[in-house]
């Protein structure tokens, strides 16, 4: 069973994400800001982490961007979902490291469809 960290500071979003995600079988472990999200990561190691931009203690750009420049986790894939859906914001986002952006209101297909497509892709790295 493959492991997500979800990294939101809504709870209602963190259970909208545990919702799609638990029943198509995957295990979500859930952080409530970039600092709590980074230490998860690297404690835990989850096959793929979601995060959302706008985060109390370190926003998800910062998030990304030290996690893809640790040896530790840069292979992990990581999806910004977001509702900064302006194209610099996108381009910003991939910059940092991101492998996949989607932007708020996204469909449950488009976000398992994404998540699927990232766990079985090559490792990067």
């Amino acid at each position: 069973m493959a492991t997500i960290l979800v990294a939101d500071d809504s709870r209602t979003e963190l259970e909208i994400f545990r919702r799609i995600l638990e029943p198509a079988g995957y295990l979500v472990i859930m952080a409530y800001d970039g600092i709590e999200a980074e230490e998860l990561a690297l404690s835990r190691k989850p096959d793929l982490i979601i995060l959302d931009i706008l985060m109390p203690k370190k926003n998800g750009y910062q998030v990304c961007r030290d996690l893809k420049s640790m040896q530790a986790s840069k292979a992990i894939p990581v999806v910004m979902v977001t509702s900064k859906g302006e194209e610099a914001d996108v381009f910003w986002g991939k910059r940092q490291g991101a492998n996949e952006y989607l932007v708020k209101p996204f469909t449950r297909d488009l976000l398992l469809q994404t998540v699927a497509r990232l766990l079985h892709a090559p490792a990067a790295g």
